[in-house]
């Protein structure tokens, strides 16, 4: 906050506050109050963006993921019913889950042993063999009709 440009020029003292906390908690004041006065707008006056989803309305034929997600929707539908005993989409799940918590240790597996020495291949094996099936799997999606 700055002095008024009259008080400045007559030199005179100028009442001042601290920005902590009082000119700060005056501001939060005023940012909380626009905000429940949108929350409040927005709760009596939804917008409406068409009509409501039916949750248990089936999916529309032919519906296909993305293409970052192919492949794991072609796993899934490549799985059977049960395996073990247990259902086979919850596995796949549960599978790319734990994949992808592997994918977070890997800069801390593959670190050599010794400063000297090099690092293993068998990850770069398996970045190649994750990258092929994925390639495969998406090209596998995008090629058969998923109807069938």
């Amino acid at each position: 906050m700055s002095v008024p440009p009259g008080i400045e020029a007559e030199g005179g003292a100028w009442r001042s506050i601290g920005f902590f906390p009082n000119f700060l908690l005056r501001d939060l004041v005023g940012w909380l109050a626009a905000l429940a006065m949108l929350a409040a707008a927005a709760a009596f006056f939804p917008a409406h963006l068409g009509e409501k989803a039916d949750p248990f309305a089936p999916a529309p034929a032919g519906i296909r993921p993305e293409w970052y997600f192919m492949f794991m929707f072609q796993t899934l539908r490549y799985l059977p019913a049960t395996i073990l005993g247990i259902e086979g989409e919850l596995l796949g799940i549960l599978a790319f889950g734990a994949l992808g918590i592997v994918l977070l240790f890997v800069p801390f597996l593959d670190r050599p042993k010794t400063p000297d020495a090099q690092p293993g291949k068998l990850w770069t094996y398996l970045t190649y063999g994750a990258l092929a099936y994925i390639l495969l799997l998406t090209y596998l999606g995008y090629t058969f009709d998923p109807t069938t």
